[in-house]
């Protein structure tokens, strides 16, 4: 009977292991070192070895002729492990046996030594799929573990698992193998299948398992059944995966940059003729647009195709642009009953920003830029001019006028307190402007729109528990926020989730944090000096009336 390829070639010792080094490494030393818990939690993308691990981890411990953490996989024990026939090592699928009654069973029989292995191994996969109950009967056995008795649990959500379980077991995290090893692993098979095959076809193959081994081994087993000749050539793995061939993306793309609506417009209708989806192909689309910057910003090109070379030209904003409009338009289609149409007015689009380019000759192209530049100089100048205005002319700016809008000025005394109090638990100070800054990110990727776009370029620069200084490139950004009613409204949940605490946001502009700063500093070293000098004058006898003398000059 045939035997599924990812069956035939599932990792059998810990160095068979592929993308799961660290993890490999750490349980065959707690083999070797006679080192073994008595509960293990594997987490983890579907298809990274989660199981196959277990098993490899269970006849390890078990195996009599281990050397160096590793099993022979010749005696009696690894091969009924391996078959699945050795009665102390009982795999559990906690989706169809996930009642009280089932754990419950499981810890009467734990009690029980093990009959022929060294210890009674139960392995229990998608463990999150227990219910309420069972997870509390399944708590009490590892609150009291039995001597020689291992829990090996396995589960792709992490999230589901209750914290009083996680508390209690070792945690190993799995993580999907890097495409790089998926298609090395890939060629190896395939080597040893005897089968001759195309390296852009294993790469498609790769690309399609999006971290996963077994998915990887899947698709791959379905590519053989279709190769004629022991041959697996692109064509194949494209048709199996979906795939969009990479020949006609440069030639839609060639036709999009050059403004040819009409053949990018054919190119897609062949593409919809024979089947493929519009889906695929804009996340294709976007995969090959993705190549086309890494190879422009110092990456392998391992595409040596003229049509690719041509489209490297291509400046990298047009690029971002084309890859900003294919993001915005990749919803519409996923959720439209008629995803072809959409996909068509995504490639009108891209072909008629190409045309609007092209229309702006050369040399006024270079004039908007100096006047660009020209524009961010002036206002760097007016920054600093507004940093060294003198307290007169502000007053003068701060009077409402018809004409002129008032300039945001930030409450320095605010900005002073808050400085004053990280000077006092600087400790405090810095671990919640790491906790902010780590967390920046993810709070500027949360948000959309106009929100999004005011934030960009600002930075956490200080924070306490009540107050944290967002520091802006631009002062004109820094009031606009300020300005926004629902500024701290907006980001407290967001903070809270992300940042673990809710600060109320002060905005400043970066010149003016700098500025206030430096002065800050400047008049905290001159008070030191002071207390440090009139500390002097007094005898080293009676510092310790320091305190209570007054010192006067004559």
């Amino acid at each position: 009977m045939y035997q599924a390829l990812y069956r035939k070639y599932r990792s059998q010792t810990f160095g068979q292991l592929v993308g799961q080094e660290v993890v490999a490494r750490t349980l065959r030393q707690a083999v070797e070192q006679d080192k073994i818990s008595h509960a293990y939690l594997f987490s983890g993308p579907r298809g990274t070895g989660k199981t196959s691990v277990a098993k490899i981890f269970a006849k390890a411990m078990n195996c009599p002729n281990q050397v160096d953490g590793e099993p022979c996989n010749d005696c009696y024990i690894c091969q009924a492990i391996t078959e699945g026939s050795l009665e102390d090592v009982i795999e559990i699928d906690a989706a169809s046996n996930n009642g009280v009654d089932e754990i419950r069973d499981i810890r009467d029989k734990s009690t029980y030594a093990p009959s022929l292995a060294k210890h009674k191994i139960y392995i229990i996969d998608e463990v999150h799929m227990l219910s309420t109950g069972a997870f509390n009967a399944l708590l009490k056995t590892l609150e009291e573990p039995t001597k020689n008795v291992v829990f090996i649990l396995a589960t792709t959500e992490l999230h589901k698992i209750p914290a009083t379980i996680l508390s209690r077991v070792q945690r190993f995290e799995f993580k999907s193998i890097k495409l790089t090893d998926i298609e090395k692993h890939l060629s190896w098979v395939l080597e040893q299948e005897g089968f001759h095959y195309d390296q852009d076809a294993v790469r498609l193959i790769a690309k399609s398992a999006e971290g996963g081994m077994r998915d990887a081994l899947s698709i791959l087993d379905q590519a053989l059944s279709l190769s004629q000749e022991h041959q697996l050539t692109t064509e194949i793995a494209e048709e199996i995966t979906g795939s969009i061939n990479l020949d006609t993306l440069d030639e839609y793309v060639k036709a999009i940059l050059a403004g040819e609506t009409t053949v990018a417009l054919g190119k897609l209708n062949l593409l919809f003729d024979n089947g493929k989806s519009m889906v695929r192909f804009v996340t294709d689309l976007l995969q090959y647009l993705r190549d086309i910057l890494l190879v422009q910003a110092g990456g392998e090109n391992l595409r040596q195709n003229t049509l690719f070379a041509e489209n490297l030209l291509t400046s990298q904003e047009r690029i971002f642009e084309m890859i900003d409009l294919a993001t915005k338009g990749l919803p519409d289609i996923k959720n439209s009953l008629q995803p072809k149409i959409y996909t068509e007015m995504l490639t009108i689009r891209l072909a008629e920003t190409s045309q609007e380019q092209e229309v702006i000759p050369a040399h006024l192209a270079n004039e908007i830029a100096d006047l660009k530049q020209e524009i961010l100089v002036l206002k760097q100048q007016l920054a600093q001019l507004n940093v060294g205005a003198s307290s007169s002319v502000k007053q003068v700016q701060s009077r409402p006028t018809s004409t002129n809008k008032q300039e945001y000025r930030v409450d320095r005394n605010k900005v002073n307190e808050i400085l004053q109090e990280a000077v006092e638990n600087p400790e405090l100070a810095r671990t919640n402007l790491i906790r902010l800054q780590n967390a920046w990110g993810e709070i500027i990727e949360s948000l959309s729109g106009a929100d999004k776009a005011l934030l960009v370029g600002s930075q956490p620069v200080a924070a306490n528990e009540h107050h944290a200084i967002l520091a802006f490139e631009s002062n004109f950004n820094a009031g606009q926020t300020m300005k926004r009613d629902n500024l701290n409204t907006m980001f407290g949940n967001i903070l809270s989730n992300a940042a673990g605490f809710s600060p109320e946001i002060l905005a400043i502009s970066m010149g003016e944090w700098k500025e206030v700063r430096a002065n800050f500093s400047a008049k905290k070293r001159g008070k030191e000096v002071v207390e440090k000098e009139e500390e002097s004058i007094i005898p080293e006898e009676f510092r310790f009336l320091s305190d209570k003398i007054r010192i006067e000059e004559d």
